[in-house]
């Protein structure tokens, strides 16, 4: 059943970013069009109904920073929380991540069933699943997600919750570990919480994706919503002209900081026996490539800059989770081929099955890459020194406001003063 919805996946995925055509594909598209439309109602009103406090966001007592996008997937927006969480760590921050656990397997739909009703009488709510307590990973990639268990392993020190509710997973890291700073992973479409700075990311390669809302195409929201971020971080830069995309974006919000970054490769690492070879590895060698991520085409063309020929790919559905025998046919068929290694994203190699390494024909690795600011990281600083400037007497909602305000600054606003206590 799981291969049959990869494929379905995959063919709306092709119906919807224009690689199917025919009449099948034609007809799916206009239903999804017509499915868009009434999205962007439902998206407008909810907006409308936290802007009009007819439900009102919940203050939880210390810092919320989200980072999310308006598109589905892409934007490289796991390295960005993995470089804030040590970033505000490193200023003595105690940090937590919270995140809904997008693809993790839930408790059994009868189970969640009676816990609702539990809840409705009077039960406690299940405690959200603990990923990480900062010193060890505590659950695998199917309970937890792939991206939080990818930030758990890379932040030791960093707290990693995971639940659809995230105000119940803030109080609990809160009361628990006496955490005062909260990244909201993929936070920007929720919004019960208050008192935040929405840091949006905007992939250099498809801005605002098929400018298609969900589900006809990739937005989440209208582009006019960026209105609400603080901090916009465009990725993927690779020393292109943004000249085009700022003015776009300041046609919708002329406060935000805009910081332009790029992935940087750092090296790859052996996803079964951790050993780290510098990128020169890929240097002419034939490889081969295996992914399930929202933007293939990307990860092999960063592949081929580096220098590797890739001689088979193989692409799955964002997300997918490899079963024992893909795997093992994929290491089969780089064989026959003649491939020296078999290169995969991070967030995929959490996903792979548990093999020994001494069986395998050939070995998998995956690249690890880490986003820095384009032209030195001095603007990514001075964001994180405002952020972290309310420490001392006053919430730092309230400091970044004030900062925002004042004549010198270049944006970090949207925390409006009559959000903040007192």
């Amino acid at each position: 059943m799981r291969a049959v919805f990869d494929r379905l996946e995959q063919f709306a995925v092709d119906v919807i970013l224009e690689r199917r055509y025919g009449k099948r594909a034609a007809l799916l598209r206009v239903v999804l069009l017509l499915l868009s439309h009434l999205y962007a109602q439902i998206m407008r009103l909810r907006l409308w109904v936290y802007e009009e406090r007819l439900a009102r966001p919940r203050p939880v007592g210390c810092l919320v920073i989200s980072i999310g996008n308006l598109t589905v997937g892409g934007t490289g927006k796991t390295p960005v929380v993995e470089k804030f969480a040590r970033a505000l760590s490193a200023r003595g921050r105690s940090v937590a991540v919270l995140s809904r656990g997008y693809k993790s397997k839930s408790a059994p739909w009868l189970e969640r069933v009676r816990r609702r009703i539990g809840v409705a009488l009077g039960e406690l709510a299940p405690p959200p699943r603990v990923v990480s307590d900062g010193k060890r990973v505590l659950l695998d990639a199917t309970r937890a997600g792939d991206e939080p268990v990818m930030l758990a392993s890379n932040l030791p020190g960093v707290r990693v919750l995971v639940d659809k509710d995230r105000v119940k997973s803030a109080l609990y890291a809160m009361d628990r570990w006496g955490i005062d700073t909260l990244l909201l992973d993929d936070g920007f479409q929720y919004l019960p919480l208050k008192q935040r700075v929405d840091v949006v990311l905007i992939d250099r390669q498809a801005p605002f994706g098929n400018e298609y809302l969900l589900p006809r195409g990739t937005l989440r929201e209208p582009p006019g919503h960026l209105k609400r971020a603080d901090v916009i971080f465009i990725t993927k830069c690779h020393g292109r002209d943004n000249a085009t995309l700022k003015e776009r974006i300041r046609q919708h919000n002329r406060h935000a900081e805009i910081i332009e970054c790029r992935h940087v490769p750092l090296y790859c690492q052996n996803v079964y026996t951790e050993e780290r070879l510098p990128l020169e590895f890929l240097n002419e060698r034939r490889i081969a490539a295996i992914s399930g991520i929202a933007q293939p085409d990307s990860f092999e063309s960063f592949l081929r800059t580096l220098g590797a020929e890739i001689v088979h790919a193989r692409q799955y559905a964002d997300h997918h989770r490899y079963s024992k025998g893909e795997i093992l046919s994929m290491l089969a068929k780089s064989r026959r081929l003649r491939a020296k290694a078999i290169l995969t994203t991070e967030k995929d190699a959490v996903r792979l099955p548990p093999l020994d390494p001494e069986q395998l024909p050939v070995p998998i690795l995956f690249l690890r890459v880490e986003v820095r600011a384009i032209g030195g990281e001095a603007a990514f600083e001075r964001v994180v020194d405002r952020i972290c400037a309310g420490a001392e007497g006053r919430h730092p909602a309230v400091a970044i406001a004030q900062h925002a305000q004042s004549p010198e600054s270049h944006s970090l606003t949207a925390v409006r003063d009559e959000e903040c206590p007192g």
